[in-house]
């Protein structure tokens, strides 16, 4: 399995209602990942022109640890506090070429 560092971009897009539920629980996210063994970096932004979407610009030490941030309970515990409020998440996996 490769060590590689792993880069991470996951977009949100959310429920216009929903908005400053998704928002605090995204933020809540933050502390307790950037604890976690492997993490980087682990920063969320919010689109200027859209405020529904939002995204989180992360850095892993290898994708084997940041498969195991996506099973933390912290993760579990967003998903069921946003259940309907989330409309897309969309998570890219890269690698930094140059």
């Amino acid at each position: 399995m490769s060590k590689q560092q792993l880069t991470v971009i996951a977009r949100i897009l959310v429920k216009a209602e929903k908005r400053g539920l998704a928002q605090a629980e995204l933020l809540k996210l933050i502390e307790l990942t950037r604890a976690e063994e492997g993490c980087i970096n682990y920063d969320l932004h919010q689109d200027n022109e859209n405020p529904n979407l939002f995204l989180f610009y992360e850095n892993w030490a290898s994708r084997e640890l940041w498969q195991k941030h996506m099973g933390t309970a912290h993760l579990a515990a967003f998903k069921v506090a946003t259940d309907g409020a989330v409309e897309e998440i969309v998570i890219n996996e890269m690698t930094v070429i140059g």
